[in-house]
């Protein structure tokens, strides 16, 4: 991977959940790490659900340097963007680089 490939600046955030001062469950993004990225759309299309209202899809793939604390849980914010991780793929099994498999719902 080429330094030059990874012009994308994204936020890496996890789902943390605890409870409020009366017991109430609470969830909230927490940031985990800001990194350099290469974002690729893959595909797009539209589908209509249950109301017939059509929603917009994207298959992104983001490839950034490797890190081991990416899980499928979490999702990445590149600007007005949310992304949910689907899967953390490792190419080549050499741990230089990871491949976000995201997909954002609209």
């Amino acid at each position: 991977m080429r330094a030059g490939e990874l012009r994308h600046r994204i936020l890496i955030q996890r789902l943390a959940s605890g409870q409020d001062e009366y017991g109430q469950p609470l969830n909230a993004w927490q940031d985990v790490a800001t990194v350099w990225a290469k974002i690729e759309d893959l595909s797009g299309r539209e589908y209509f659900q249950a109301q017939q209202v059509p929603t917009a899809q994207v298959s992104t793939r983001i490839t950034i340097r490797w890190r081991p604390d990416i899980e499928p849980t979490m999702r990445v914010v590149h600007g007005a963007r949310v992304l949910d991780i689907k899967a953390v793929l490792d190419p080549d099994g050499r741990r230089r680089e990871i491949q976000l498999m995201c997909l954002e719902v609209e």
